[in-house]
């Protein structure tokens, strides 16, 4: 399914948030005009991402992907995998992934590739498949988790905190961005402790929460928004 003009922008998203390639960089000049032309991101946002772009397009690769993984995969507190703030370990996560997988198949996007079905920027690609409205009600069920991963990002001036600012922006989201994650000036990025300090709550359902479509959108809701409690009540 062609994604309409409104929702392009996800597909733009998505990208800048894969694991950087060369068909990645190759394809900065046409991720650029595609956030450029869109109307749902603030300018403010739009020269925000711009460094960001400019690595892309200008960086070794081996420098860009080793930056990536330091960031992304040294840590659960940044990771990319939206069910990992919300259910952690527990057994409801596997549930929880069948039913992302299941709304993926009903929308006609099939699971190729070998990453899990609520990697962010696969879940990106397929809210590119769907209308602007529909989109937007499922993202902003992420807003808290998007917030505090923005916020975790910009605590470390990463490049990569203003796309997390544009995935809100078009889902048309306002909250505001957690301070908790502010440390003095000089204290050690010591990734390994600070893991250490986060531990996730698992989510705990209704008594209704048996009763609803396995693979509906609203079961999916359901679980988002629970991160809105989690995500909150974790220590940062």
């Amino acid at each position: 399914m062609a994604p309409e003009q409104g929702t392009i922008i996800f597909r733009a998203l998505s990208a800048l948030l894969t694991y950087p390639s060369a068909e990645l960089c190759a394809a900065v000049p046409d991720i650029e005009a595609a956030i450029t032309s869109q109307r749902h991101l603030p300018d403010t946002v739009v020269s925000e991402l711009q460094p960001l772009l400019r690595e892309l397009a200008t960086l070794d690769l081996f420098e860009l992907q080793e930056r990536y993984v330091e960031l992304f995969d040294r840590t659960r507190r940044l990771s990319l995998h939206l069910f990992e703030h919300v259910h952690g370990e527990s057994r409801d996560r596997g549930q929880a992934m069948v039913d992302l997988a299941s709304l993926y198949e009903k929308g006609g996007l099939e699971l190729t590739a070998n990453e899990l079905p609520d990697y962010l920027p696969l879940f990106l690609e397929y809210l590119s498949t769907r209308p602007l409205e529909e989109a937007r009600a499922l993202l902003s069920e992420t807003a808290s988790i998007l917030g505090e991963l923005e916020a975790r990002l910009r605590a470390r001036n990463s490049i990569y905190a203003p796309v997390l600012a544009a995935i809100r922006a078009v889902a048309g989201t306002s909250l505001p961005l957690s301070t908790d994650e502010e440390r003095p000036a000089g204290a050690p990025d010591d990734l390994a402790a600070l893991d250490a300090e986060w531990e996730e709550t698992a989510v705990t359902f209704g008594p209704d929460s048996g009763g609803m479509d396995g693979c509906s959108s609203d079961r999916l809701q359901t679980r988002l928004r629970a991160a809105r409690r989690d995500a909150r009540a974790n220590a940062l």
